[in-house]
Parts: C-alpha cells; sequence; structure tokens
C-alpha cells in the first residue's frame, strides 16, 4: 500500500486535488484500471497534457530566457488559454463517452468569437480527443470532432487586407525614428516576422557573401525557434538593403548578447505589441493609413512580389512558408496590376470598334 499527501499549497481547492488525483491513479494503475474502476472525464486529458507538455513550467519562464525545448512560448499559452477560456469550464467535468459531436457544434455556434478563433478551439478540442484516444483514455474511433462543422462566426465582415504602396511606406519611414525605421525597412525587404526580426543578431548577417541567416524568434521576450522548420532559412541582402543595415549597426547600442536591436532600457530584446502600439499605430493614423501592424508588411511584401514577376515557388521560398497555399493567401494585388490585367483581357475579347470607341471617349475627355 502506498499513501500520498497532497499539499493545500500546491492544490488549494478540493477540485483541484481531484484533478491531480486523477492523474496519479492513471500514472499507477495504467489506463485500463483506470477506465475499469472510473469513467475519465474531459479534465483528465486537459490535465496530463499540461503535465506531460510542461505547459505551465513553460509559461512561467522569464522574458530573456532561451527555450530550446518543448512547446514554443507562444504555442503553450495559446493553448492554455483556450483550455482555461473554453474547453475546461464547459467541458472539463464531461465523461470522455459523453462527447457527441452534435453537442460540440452547438456549443461552438453560440460562442461570440470568429470564424477563426472558433476553429482554433475547434483545433484544440480535437487535438485532446487524439491524445485520449492515443493514452488509451478512450477506444481508437473516429475523432467525433470531425464530424463538426463550423459554419459561422461573428456578425463583423470579414477586413479586408491592408496593402502598402511604396508610397505609402515612405511616408511611414519619414516618420519613424531609429532603430523603428530599419525594423520597418527589413520587415518590408524582406517580409519577415516581428518575431523574427527582433531577435536578429549581428552575427545572422555576412555582409561579404551579402545573406543572412533567421534562425531565431522571440515572443513576450521569450527567444525560442523560429515558427516552423521552413522559417529558418539564408535570405539574400541587396547592396542598397545591405548599406541601410550597415547605417545602423554603426549608430547601434553594444549589447552583451549582440542584438541587431537591443532594447535601451533592458539591454534585451524589444516586445512587439509595445512597438506596434506607441510607434506603428500613431505613425499610420496621421497618414490616414488604419489597423498599421507589423503583419502589414509582410501582406505588402507577398503582394510587392507579384507585382515584380517573381514566380510563385520563388514567393514561397522567400515568404518561407512549408506550402504554396499558404503563401497565396498572403497580399493582394495592386489596383494598378488588376487594371492593367484587367485591360489585357478586355482588349483580348471585345470587338476592336468598341476598344476603339472607348480610346476616343477617354481621348475627347
Amino acid at each position: 500500500m502506498r499513501q500520498m499527501t497532497l499539499s493545500t499549497v500546491e492544490y488549494p481547492t478540493e477540485t483541484a486535488a481531484r484533478r491531480a488525483l486523477q492523474e496519479q491513479l492513471l500514472r499507477i494503475n495504467g489506463s485500463d484500471a483506470y477506465i475499469a474502476q472510473r469513467s475519465p472525464t474531459f479534465g483528465t486529458v486537459l490535465d496530463k497534457f499540461i503535465a506531460d507538455e510542461r505547459l505551465k513550467e513553460i509559461k512561467a519562464r522569464r522574458p530573456g530566457e532561451v527555450v530550446d525545448d518543448g512547446l514554443k512560448f507562444s504555442t503553450t499559452t495559446a493553448y492554455l488559454s483556450v483550455i482555461k477560456l473554453h474547453l475546461r469550464p464547459r467541458w472539463g467535468t464531461v465523461q470522455l463517452t459523453d462527447i457527441k459531436p452534435l453537442a460540440v457544434q452547438e456549443w461552438l455556434k453560440q460562442l461570440s468569437l470568429s470564424r477563426k478563433t472558433k476553429q482554433n478551439v475547434k483545433a484544440v478540442f480535437h487535438r485532446m480527443i487524439e491524445l485520449a484516444m492515443l493514452w488509451e483514455l478512450m477506444s481508437v474511433q473516429r475523432n467525433p470532432l470531425g464530424l463538426v462543422e463550423i459554419k459561422g462566426g461573428s456578425s463583423q465582415p470579414r477586413r479586408k487586407k491592408l496593402i502598402l504602396t511604396p508610397q505609402q511606406f515612405q511616408q511611414i519611414c519619414e516618420r519613424l525614428d531609429e532603430p523603428f525605421r530599419t525594423m520597418v525597412v527589413i520587415a518590408m525587404c524582406l517580409g519577415l516576422r516581428v518575431s523574427e526580426i527582433l531577435a536578429l543578431k549581428w552575427s545572422d548577417f555576412d555582409f561579404e557573401e551579402g545573406t543572412m541567416m533567421i534562425t531565431r524568434a522571440t515572443v513576450h521576450g521569450r527567444i525560442g525557434r523560429v515558427k516552423t522548420e521552413y522559417s529558418e532559412d539564408e535570405m539574400p541582402l541587396h547592396p542598397m538593403f545591405a548599406e541601410i543595415l550597415l547605417a545602423w549597426q554603426a549608430r547601434c547600442p553594444v549589447s552583451e548578447e549582440g542584438w541587431a536591436f537591443p532594447n535601451p532600457n533592458t539591454g534585451g530584446v524589444w516586445h512587439a505589441s509595445v512597438l506596434q502600439g506607441d510607434i506603428l499605430v500613431p505613425a499610420g493614423r496621421e497618414l490616414g493609413i488604419e489597423r498599421l501592424g507589423w503583419h502589414t508588411f509582410r501582406h505588402s511584401y507577398r503582394s510587392m512580389l507579384d507585382a515584380c514577376g517573381a514566380p510563385i515557388g520563388v514567393q514561397q521560398k522567400l515568404m518561407r512558408h512549408a506550402q504554396v497555399s499558404t503563401t497565396m493567401r498572403y497580399g493582394n494585388a495592386y489596383m494598378t496590376e488588376k487594371r492593367k490585367a484587367h485591360g489585357a483581357v478586355v482588349q483580348m475579347v471585345l470587338p476592336v470598334r468598341s476598344i476603339e470607341k472607348a480610346e476616343a471617349s477617354d481621348a475627347s475627355a
């Protein structure tokens, strides 16, 4: 016989203690014995997932700490948020065998969330059910979440992607001081994510070869891997672009870690949300550009690649996407390019007389 005492400091409530007890019973007795004695709840799966992936430990890491193992900090916070706000309150005490797709679909329908957020909630839910089957807490079968459809989100209309013209970008640069001007130049000329820009070190640049390496990213001050394995890549440095970077390097404050953009107050990395709220948004509003954000430059970069006639395969590599389909969802065609393509089609299909009449009308106007 073994006796175990659960500390009231670590588990201050009866509910918290029972969750920990379920986890211990599962670990000691095994899934078959556990299922025979008790009907596992969805909360058991959530607790085991949080413990196995060390989510609370990762979340507790301090800014500036390098995180090379486990889930990324951004992924961890997203998981914990979905679990705390949505999954556990509704489904934590529900037995796994009682989770039915229609009930889940009706629940998602009633949530006052955007379609994208609902899809994220469903994806985490789906993942938890997969793990429940892997851990033999329920029989292996078709995942019931695979039958759930998300038919609608909030009533807000879908916002059009904001795409900057070269002229707008120049106006934004004129309103920014260093190092923020060089940050947005990198964002526009290479399409880097802000998490990658803020984590750049001068050792990542090879000005003689005209290249730079993208190897790390920062989220809320935590340094870790880039978003995906495809995001880690070598990028080109045009001589004109390299001159701007070298000019900033000559002025850049020295930091212990060799950051390309050290925060002068801490010596560490900047926080993207602070820069967006304090720097980008005000600069955009001065120009009548609402919702200016870091990802605006990435969308604009993809649109400019399209306007330059870059092959879609090259665009995918420069955007560092795993799939071409992801690249295609970025950006939009400029109106000048749309008019050019539209005009070419019109001249191909309409009679010559109609085109001559239209040109005469334009000339007289």
